[in-house]
């Protein structure tokens, strides 16, 4: 994995990046505030997965710097880019704090992140295209995530048929042995 980046300076926000993204890649600007992610919250202490768009295959929406997210997540994106993977970790102060987010977030929780950055894109407005024109760029999203969710199944598939084969062919070694050595002991 890479190197840690304190994005605060007081070890608040915690960046690992796990992919990189193309150099070319787009970044969230003012001009693109708007990004699409795909997530999984986990509990640092419990390692209990509270949040994740992992289940259901879709995007997390939101414009970085409104305040509409937990301030870990507003200061982490700004330095992402568009097909980046990293793991955020937020001290309490840059998440929900000491309330929490009850049930699943208890109080004074550090969390962490793995976050992918889907895409960056402007604010709507009415002359940025149409409502069709929108869902069309959604459903595209969601494509592109259905076929690396069955490219990641596909691959899972392979490893356990793969693991299996393993453990038949050691079997079957431990299975010829022991034929050996009962003809061996009945011959004596």
């Amino acid at each position: 994995m890479s190197e840690e980046i304190d994005l605060t300076g007081d070890g608040g926000v915690i960046k690992t990046i796990v992919r990189h993204a193309k150099a070319e890649a787009d970044a969230p600007t003012t001009d693109n505030p708007v990004v699409d992610v795909h997530y999984e919250g986990v509990l640092a202490e419990t390692g209990e997965v509270f949040d994740t768009t992992h289940e259901d295959n879709t995007v997390f929406s939101f414009e970085i710097g409104k305040g509409s997210v937990i301030k870990s997540w507003d200061i982490a994106l700004r330095t992402m880019k568009v097909g980046e993977i990293a793991k955020i970790t937020c001290k309490p102060e840059y998440a929900y704090g000491s309330a929490g987010s009850p049930p699943d977030i208890p109080p004074d929780a550090i969390l962490v992140f793995e976050v992918e950055l889907v895409a960056c894109r402007p604010r709507k407005s009415s002359n940025l295209g149409s409502a069709s024109e929108e869902r069309a760029r959604l459903e595209e999203l969601k494509k592109q995530r259905e076929i690396a969710a069955a490219t990641k199944e596909e691959e899972k598939k392979k490893r356990e048929e793969a693991k299996a084969a393993a453990a038949a062919r050691i079997q079957a070694k431990l299975g010829s042995k022991k034929v050996q050595g009962k003809g061996k002991g009945k011959a004596k």
